[in-house]
């Protein structure tokens, strides 16, 4: 079976600066969970921002579902619509992904674009509220809210998208320890029903989740 992300001889950097990260080449297969991991600075987040076709490599390829990723691809809005509601990428800063009134309309935002029915994204934004224990944050204003509430709501609004590869970039971040704990069990429940999810971590609780790691650096 073809992998589901290829990299090859990704190297990875900003105009102006030295490349963060060189030659890097890994194949990720659908339904795995792989741990990125290295040193602050070892190129990471950078690196997520090219899985989710933010950032474009200086040199070598992101091969997606068989097709390279390029700037022409993205710039076709039927192909870019098409690639990012596959996949979900929660920020190590959530507050810099919330851009909505309030968190009912970040949760039905992703869905609105997607072109679901009135009563089909009400029926997602209910049930994803109902999940992540947040009814009670329904019509605050995201920029009120608690480091770990916004975190909760930005998986919220990858949530209502159901898409089929999560990208988390230190999603422990912020959280206190029951919401770490729930967390485990979120991406476990993902894991279980087959989707994709790469993520980044110091927090060694999130290793049981892995199946395996790639080491950047």
């Amino acid at each position: 079976m073809l992998p589901l992300i290829t990299l090859k001889n990704i190297t990875l950097g900003y105009e102006g600066a030295s490349p963060i990260l060189q030659n890097f080449s890994c194949a990720i297969h659908g339904g795995e969970t792989v741990h990125l991991m290295g040193d602050n600075g070892c190129g990471k987040t950078t690196l997520l921002k090219l899985l989710n076709g933010l950032l474009l490599p200086l040199q070598g390829q992101y091969i997606f579902q068989g097709t390279e990723v390029s700037r022409k691809l993205l710039q076709q809005q039927s192909w870019s619509k098409s690639f990012h509601q596959k996949i979900g990428y929660l920020w190590q800063k959530p507050e810099s992904q919330l851009f909505c009134s309030t968190v009912e309309e970040e949760l039905a935002f992703g869905p609105l674009q997607m072109g679901l029915t009135k009563e089909k994204i009400q029926h997602r934004v209910q049930d994803t509220l109902e999940l992540l224990g947040i009814e009670h944050l329904r019509e605050r204003t995201p920029y009120t809210l608690s480091g770990g509430e916004q975190k909760k709501t930005a998986i919220g609004a990858i949530l209502t998208m159901n898409p089929t590869i999560w990208i988390l970039d230190e999603p422990m971040n912020d959280l206190d320890r029951q919401s770490q704990n729930w967390l485990i069990d979120f991406l476990t429940s993902l894991k279980t029903a087959g989707k994709t999810i790469i993520f980044t971590s110091h927090h060694q609780q999130l290793n049981q989740i892995a199946d395996r790691s790639i080491i950047l650096g």
